[in-house]
This record gives C-alpha cells, structure tokens and sequence, in this order.
C-alpha cells in the first residue's frame, strides 16, 4: 500500500528513471533522481546493485520480468523480498504482483495499450491484482489515461516514448501521476519541481 512519504516523493520528484544498463545505473545513484527502475541486471549482481541504491536514499522497483536469471515464477517476488532492499516490483503478470503483496512489496503493474483488446484486458488485470500503481505503455498515448481512470483511481505512470519535457507535461496534463524515462536529462524537471515546492513551503 502506498504511504504518504512515497506519494509525497512521487509528487516532488514525478519523472522516474528507467535504466536499461550498467552506465545509467552508475549515472542515476549519484543524480538527484528519487525513484529508480531497474530494467536491467542478473540474480547474481540485482542485490549489489539495489543495495548501492539504497545507500544513496533512492526508491527502488525492479521489473521482475526483465531480471536474467529469474523466471517468471513467484520464486522471483520471494528473492527480491527476502534478499533484496527494493522497495517494490514491476511486472506484465498480475499473479506475480498478487503475490509481492504477501511480502509486502509496492506493486506496479505495466499494460500495454496497443487496442482496445489490450484496453480490456489491462483493465481486468488491475482488477484482478489490485496493484499499487498502473505504467501505461506507451506514455504518449495520452488518450488512454482518461479511459483507465474512468475504471480505477490507482496513480498512472507514462512509460515509453518520453523523450522531452513536452511528452512529460502531456502525460501529467493527461492524467499521469508520474512519468518514466531512459532520458537522463529529465531530472532537471524533477529538480524544477521540487524546487516549486519547497518555495511554497516556505510561504
């Protein structure tokens, strides 16, 4: 279940940094990036990776289905509970996400709007896994976010295909809580954000 400190850092920091390999891993743990996707790495070096993340205060949410070494098994959710900090996990299969709630893990459940069949079916399995956030794939289908919150209140993050600051601002103005980005750059945004907030604070 979400808690007010995550939503508060979401809110702070809505551009989440998806890393695709090793140099952006090294590049992220040392930037002002708050939230983290681990889209890469292998069961023999995950725990390293995400212990090093941790150390420098990030959030952390490892897509079970992109990790080597880990078959698509509830297997997996176990090892990234009990031998992992992460904070949670991402993955396409809902009864993986059932089943990190047992331990505890905070839940993103990614679907990919394609057609209006994918429509169906991703709706049906935020149904039937209830996670904690929903990534709509890709993140410049901007119609898609209004038909999803007519069926779920969940905070929506747009995946794929944010390149810029437009994209983003589009998915946020479409309904996106948060946006997701191989696009390093961006954390000037999330840095002009937090920046925002704290001079309201301070009002």
């Amino acid at each position: 279940m979400l808690n007010n400190e995550f939503i508060n850092q979401l809110n702070r920091s809505p551009v989440i940094f998806s890393m695709k390999d090793e140099q952006n891993f090294k590049r992220a743990v040392l930037s002002d990036y708050k939230i983290l996707f681990f889209l890469f790495g292998d069961i023999a070096t995950i725990a390293d990776h995400i212990s090093l993340a941790k150390q420098h205060g990030k959030i952390v949410f490892v897509h079970l289905d992109l990790i080597n070494g880990m078959a698509s098994h509830e297997a997996a959710v176990e090892f990234i509970s009990k031998y992992t900090d992460a904070d949670g996990v991402i993955s396409t299969k809902p009864r993986l996400l059932r089943y990190a709630k047992k331990f505890d893990l905070l839940t993103i459940l990614r679907i990919f709007m394609l057609d209006s069949m994918a429509f169906e079916n991703g709706i049906y399995n935020i149904e039937h896994c209830e996670p904690d956030l929903v990534e709509i794939l890709p993140g410049i289908a901007t119609k898609s976010f209004a038909l999803v919150r007519e069926h779920c209140d969940l905070p929506l993050i747009a995946g794929g295909f944010i390149r810029n600051q437009k994209d983003m601002l589009d998915a946020i103005s479409a309904g996106a809580s948060a946006v997701s980005s191989t696009r390093f750059e961006l954390h000037k945004v999330n840095k002009a954000i937090a920046d925002s907030f704290d001079s309201k604070e301070e009002e």
